[in-house]
């Protein structure tokens, strides 16, 4: 028999429809998560006030003002919690200080825009920040997309390591995980809470795809040794409370910590994995 291609299959290293809507709805399902207890209450209030009906006719019209009330305000609350994120690339401009030569800039645009076209991403404004530590961030600013990354970056590694991490930024991107990952470092919960919603192995996730699209592995993985190989200063955002919070949606989301083998985010692990492809 002959050999017959399948018309379902699909690269695993392309993000699939599935995997870009459960990025995508999973700041709406947190947040219906935090309201349900209030939804339980809601909802016993408004049966106790219909079925007693037969006390005021006006009970059940309550019940129904309530419930209406009640929807419009847990609308409003996904809908907020959607747009947090939006404001974490001014945020970030607030606190970094602006770096880098006309050169340094002309280099990193022209990178970006090769790969914005190729990632199908519009709207990229690079942005390079005064700090020693090597790391970078796409993140959402506005309507727009702010990439940050540290001139130490910048000025250290060579072109086709800060392509690998321009390229998995993007695809963080494609994968539909800035939404949620820029929430996140907004949002006032707990560390486990933020911790889910980072959405572990993500980072590992976004350098596969990465890879697969700029067809050359050893440049990303080799941006990742860099980061592994370099101490942290006490004196840079990275070492801070701040990157603590924030520290999901960066490119090295684990800087100054020690190598942790069981994390599959940590940049010595997700280099091993680039470097046996």
């Amino acid at each position: 028999m002959a050999p017959v291609l399948d018309p379902t299959w699909q690269s695993p290293y392309v993000p699939s429809a599935g995997e870009r809507h459960a990025n995508a709805v999973a700041l709406r399902r947190f947040a219906i998560r935090r309201k349900i207890p209030a939804s339980i209450t809601v909802g016993v209030a408004v049966v106790v006030l219909v079925a007693l009906f037969s006390v005021s006719v006006w009970l059940p019209v309550l019940a129904v003002l309530i419930a209406l009330v009640y929807a419009w305000d847990l609308r409003r609350s996904l809908v907020g919690i959607e747009r947090q994120g939006q404001h974490l690339g001014g945020a970030m401009r607030e606190i970094f200080r602006v770096a880098g030569t006309s050169t340094d800039r002309a280099r990193l645009d022209t990178i970006i825009e090769r790969l914005t076209a190729t990632f199908g991403v519009d709207g990229v404004e690079a942005v390079i920040v005064d700090d020693p530590v090597y790391n970078a961030a796409l993140v959402p600013n506005g309507s727009g997309l702010n990439f940050f990354i540290t001139v130490a970056a910048v000025h250290d590694f060579d072109l086709i390591e800060i392509e690998g991490v321009v390229a998995h930024c993007l695809a963080r991107h494609r994968l539909g995980l800035l939404e949620r990952q820029s929430a996140a470092a907004l949002a006032n919960v707990s560390d486990e809470v933020r911790r889910e919603l980072y959405s572990p192995g993500s980072a590992y996730r976004a350098d596969e795809v990465a890879a697969a699209t700029i067809r050359y592995p050893l440049g990303l993985a080799a941006a990742l040794r860099r980061c592994a190989n370099q101490a942290v200063a006490s004196t840079s955002f990275f070492a801070g409370a701040t990157y603590a919070q924030w520290h999901g949606v960066w490119f090295n989301p684990a800087s100054g910590r020690a190598t942790d083998f069981s994390d599959l985010d940590d940049v010595t692990v997700r280099a091993a994995a680039l470097e046996e492809w």
